[in-house]
C-alpha cells in the first residue's frame, strides 16, 4: 500500500493497493490452471451459493499426514453435489491468530491424495473450501522442491525413501491438476465458526469479480436456519 495522493501535497488522502489474487481468503480460478479455463468473472455467483456441509477433521490430522474420503464420511453426511467445507484446525497456526505459525500453516498442513480427488469428482462435489494454506498436500507442491529439509522430514513421517511413492508426478497438484478441468474449484485459507462444525449450512462464496481474473479474494458466508 502506498499513498498516490497526500494531505500534505494535495491536500487530500488517496492510496492505491497492489496484493496478489491468493491473498487471505480466496477463491481459486478455473483459469488459475486451465489456459481456456472461465476466469472470475464468467463463474455465476448462484454457482458459488448452495447446499454445503462442514467436516471436522481436526482430531484425525496432524503435520503432513495425508486426509482420505473416509475421514470425512465419518463425521458428515455429504451428499452429491455439495459445497464442502474441510475444517483440518490448521487455520489456528495462519499469520494473524495468537498460535501463530505461518510456516507450520503453509508448509506442514494435511492434505489428500489420488483416493480423495476421485471421490470428490464421483460425488460432482459444487466446490471445495479449506482452512489451510493449499488445498493440496504441500509436499504435492513447490515446497517439497524449495523446503528439501521438509520433504526429508516428511519422508521420514511417511516411512518412504521417496516421496514419489505417497505423492507421483503424475498426480501433481492434483486438486488443481483433475478437479478444475471438471468445473470443481476450491477456496483456501477459509475460516468456519466452531459452532458450525459438522453441520449442514448454505455457504456462499463472494469473489471479487473481474474480468481476466485467474482467482480472486473472496468474502465466504454461511446461513444456517434458525
Amino acid at each position: 500500500m502506498w499513498y498516490e495522493k497526500s494531505l500534505d501535497t494535495e491536500k487530500v488522502n488517496g492510496q492505491k493497493i497492489e496484493f496478489m489474487n491468493h491473498t487471505g481468503t480466496h477463491l481459486d480460478g478455473e483459469k488459475h490452471f486451465i489456459g481456456h479455463g472461465r476466469d472470475i468473472s464468467e463463474m455465476p455467483l448462484d454457482e458459488l451459493v448452495g447446499d454445503a456441509v462442514v467436516a471436522d477433521i481436526s482430531d484425525k490430522v496432524g503435520d503432513y499426514d495425508v486426509y482420505t474420503s473416509d475421514m470425512i464420511e465419518d463425521v458428515v453426511d455429504v451428499r452429491e453435489g455439495d459445497i464442502l467445507f474441510i475444517h483440518t484446525g490448521y487455520q489456528k497456526y495462519a499469520w494473524h491468530r495468537e498460535e501463530a505459525d505461518p510456516h507450520r500453516f503453509f508448509c506442514k498442513h494435511p492434505g489428500p491424495n489420488m483416493e480423495f480427488a476421485e471421490w470428490c469428482r464421483d460425488m460432482n462435489l459444487n466446490y471445495l473450501l479449506l482452512d489451510c494454506g493449499s488445498a493440496d498436500h504441500p509436499m504435492n507442491t513447490v515446497v517439497r522442491d524449495v523446503r528439501p529439509e521438509l520433504a526429508d522430514e516428511a519422508a521420514d513421517h511417511f516411512g518412504v525413501d521417496d516421496l514419489d511413492e505417497i505423492f507421483p508426478p503424475e498426480g501433481y497438484q492434483l486438486m488443481h491438476t483433475e478437479l478444475f478441468p471438471e468445473g470443481i474449484v476450491h477456496v483456501e485459507n477459509a475460516q468456519v465458526p466452531a459452532e458450525l462444525l459438522n453441520e449442514r449450512v448454505q455457504i456462499g462464496t463472494f469473489p471479487w469479480r473481474f474480468r481476466g481474473g485467474e482467482s480472486s479474494v473472496s468474502r465466504v458466508v454461511a446461513f444456517k436456519e434458525a
